[in-house]
C-alpha cells in the first residue's frame, strides 16, 4: 500500500467516523423519546387504577395526572397528584415507574422534598 493509499484510506475512515457519531447521535435522541413514550404509556395504563384506589381506598376527593408546577424559574413534575381538602386534609404523591430501581426511592424522597419547598417553604 502506498502512502497515498494509505491516507486516502484514513480520510475516508474519519468521513465514515464522523457519520456513524452522527447516527449514533440520532440513535441515543429516537431511544430517549421512545423511554418518555413508555414512561406516558405505563402512567396512562396505571392511571384508571390509580384513581380506584385513591378515591375509593385513601378518599382522596381529586386525582390528576401529570401535574407540573412552575415556581420562579423552578419546574416540579408529579405523575399522579391526589387531595382531599375536606375532612381528611391529606395529599398523595404516585411516582409510576414500569420497573422499580433503588434509585427510584431516592427520586421519590427528592420529589417529596421539592413537595414541601413549593407549597410550605420549608
Amino acid at each position: 500500500m502506498t502512502d497515498d493509499e494509505l491516507k486516502e484510506l484514513v480520510a475516508s475512515l474519519a468521513v465514515t467516523q464522523k457519520e456513524t457519531d452522527r447516527q449514533l447521535k440520532e440513535l441515543g435522541k429516537q431511544i430517549g423519546g421512545l423511554g418518555e413514550k413508555f414512561g406516558g404509556f405505563t402512567e396512562g395504563m396505571a392511571f384508571p387504577s390509580m384513581t380506584k384506589i385513591l378515591t375509593e381506598q385513601f378518599g382522596m376527593e381529586i386525582v390528576t395526572p401529570r401535574m407540573k408546577v412552575k415556581k420562579g424559574g423552578d419546574t416540579l413534575e408529579l405523575d399522579v397528584f391526589a387531595y382531599a381538602n375536606s375532612e381528611r386534609n391529606e395529599a398523595f404523591i404516585v411516582e409510576v415507574k414500569s420497573h422499580l430501581q433503588p434509585e427510584a426511592l431516592t427520586q421519590l424522597r427528592t420529589i417529596l422534598t421539592r413537595f414541601r419547598q413549593f407549597f410550605t417553604g420549608t
